[in-house]
């Protein structure tokens, strides 16, 4: 058996995980564990199935689960992007671990790709029962949100437009559902956006390269009120202590600011046993599924959980 799928709760809802199960895996032993948190608009099939697969390799047992209103995963509502119920993914995801008998539950890691990795460094804040922090091309939905398209006042305009939309729905209008990123390489050329990161995401996302059914692609527009005044880095200076490896990528920079993100996390963060790699000439998007650039980041993600687990 290398994997599993597995639902567990989060309030009351049910939440939707597969566990991936080292080689020869006996659940009379107990293993070190790790939560693997998938990006922003993705799902547990994609990116965060190939870091986890990675990583049970080399001996973990690795949760990668949905968002909660994504996915296969209940919850309040549809293609909700609100922080505080993404972290509280988070915590539910350990409390489930802790009931497993082939878990050491003192040995539990965090791991978080793109969005999830800004979630994981602030979900560690509190968490306690996560020992290790790891992030790969860690973007803060925060400041995303705040930048909008980088014109003046931007984020106050999109703040109106979300408030609007929540008149229109307490009075009965449909619930709003847009879309992250151009559906099609055909409407990205139409939309004539070059910056990489925009890019590579519809390649990876509407391909058969990443393309899965449980990302579809879509957003619920009022849920993202919650995100501009939110910052998953902030208190990192002094709640985040626990030893952190950061990933970037030494590519291109896109849009999606990861790379600075990724730095700011690892300079914010109080941490004393902190790290960040920066992997020779890999975007954002290559991070994801691309051996050349995983097989690295994950070599040195053993290398950091085998030390702190």
């Amino acid at each position: 058996m290398t994997m599993k799928t597995v639902t567990f709760k989060n309030r009351t809802w049910d939440m939707a995980g597969d566990l991936h199960f080292p080689k020869d895996f006996d659940k009379s032993l107990k293993y070190p564990a790790l939560v693997v948190a998938h990006p922003i608009s993705s799902c547990k099939e994609q990116t965060a199935a190939i870091y986890a697969a990675g990583l049970a390799e080399a001996g973990y047992v690795c949760l990668a689960f949905d968002a909660s209103t994504q996915g296969g995963s209940g919850g309040p509502g549809r293609y909700l992007e609100d922080p505080a119920l993404r972290v509280e993914d988070f915590r539910a995801a350990a409390d489930y671990l802790t009931t497993l008998g082939f878990v050491d539950e003192n040995r539990i890691g965090v791991l978080g790709i793109c969005g999830g990795g800004g979630y994981a460094a602030n979900a560690s804040m509190t968490e306690r029962r996560f020992k290790a922090v790891g992030t790969v091309v860690a973007a803060n939905y925060g400041r995303l949100c705040r930048e909008g398209d980088l014109s003046p006042d931007a984020a106050l305009k999109a703040m109106e437009g979300v408030c609007a939309q929540r008149t229109a729905e307490a009075h009965g209008t449909a619930a709003a559902i847009t879309s992250y990123i151009p559906q099609s390489e055909k409407q990205l050329a139409s939309c004539d956006i070059k910056d990489v990161d925009v890019v590579e995401a519809v390649d990876y996302y509407t391909t058969p390269r990443g393309q899965k059914p449980g990302s579809p692609n879509k957003l619920n527009v009022v849920s993202t009120g919650a995100a501009f005044s939110w910052d998953a880095f902030h208190l990192v200076d002094r709640l985040l202590t626990q030893p952190l490896q950061v990933i970037v990528g030494g590519g291109q920079p896109g849009i999606f600011g990861s790379y600075r993100d990724g730095f700011e996390l690892f300079d914010k963060a109080r941490s004393k046993k902190k790290n960040i790699f920066v992997v020779p000439g890999a975007t954002h998007y290559d991070l994801y599924d691309k051996p050349e650039y995983t097989s690295q980041a994950i070599a040195k993600l053993k290398e950091f959980y085998g030390a702190y687990l």
